[in-house]
């Protein structure tokens, strides 16, 4: 049942993101060039998620953490990275929170946004099979040691945080652009710790070597 449950609010969310992405495609010309960068990088995170999520489906977990807490944090960043955004470039509904950065500003985004994706890309290519949207531990799983992982404890995590700044600079609007910030701030900060807990419990002594000799979003130096 729960898992039906989940598949009938995936396809919810799928839905709505697909008929709003339409409508951005409609107003697109009338865009600003930065949000058709923006734009871009949505259509290919999407397209580096997808094969991993299907996958994810197919695996059981064996251990999960999932709570009320963990569904608000999940439902914050789908409305604020995917809802809010597209929602704003279809409407303009959001025209009165809109602000003006520099045109250097712009260009920074661009910079984030090759950067996040290229992260995001790598993270979920090192991870394979271990990758997760939630906090679970999947049978099979192993400790992933290698690639960016050798270095960075939680890439993914820097590069939503590369991906989520880029996203305030490319659409220049406090709800449609900055609220994502706030959505991941909330989610990291309660997350990675309950995350790194719980891979502790499920690794032990070789996760508590890993973590000594690692960054969490950064690498590691001296």
């Amino acid at each position: 049942m729960k898992n039906l449950h989940q598949d009938k609010t995936g396809i919810i969310f799928l839905f709505l993101t697909i008929l709003l992405f339409i409508g951005t495609l409609w107003r697109l010309f009338s865009l600003p060039w930065s949000n058709w960068i923006w734009l871009t990088g949505f259509l290919i995170t999407f397209f580096i998620r997808a094969p991993h999520a299907k996958r994810n489906q197919e695996n059981t977990n064996s251990t999960s953490r999932h709570d009320g807490s963990e569904k608000l944090l999940l439902i914050g960043m789908f409305l604020s990275m995917s809802v809010l955004p597209l929602l704003h470039l279809a409407t303009n509904c959001f025209y009165f929170a809109n602000y003006n950065l520099p045109e250097w500003a712009t260009y920074l985004g661009i910079v984030l946004q090759i950067l996040y994706l290229y992260l995001f890309w790598r993270s979920h290519y090192d991870l394979g099979k271990n990758w997760s949207p939630g906090l679970e531990i999947r049978n099979g799983h192993t400790l992933v040691t290698n690639g960016i992982y050798s270095k960075i404890r939680h890439p993914m995590y820097s590069s939503i945080w590369l991906g989520v700044i880029s996203q305030s600079l490319l659409i220049q609007n406090w709800i449609g652009g900055v609220s994502v910030i706030l959505a991941f701030a909330f989610m990291y900060f309660l997350r990675v710790p309950k995350e790194e807990e719980m891979m502790k419990t499920e690794f032990g002594s070789e996760y508590e070597e890993y973590r000594n000799r690692t960054g969490k979003i950064w690498p590691k130096f001296g």
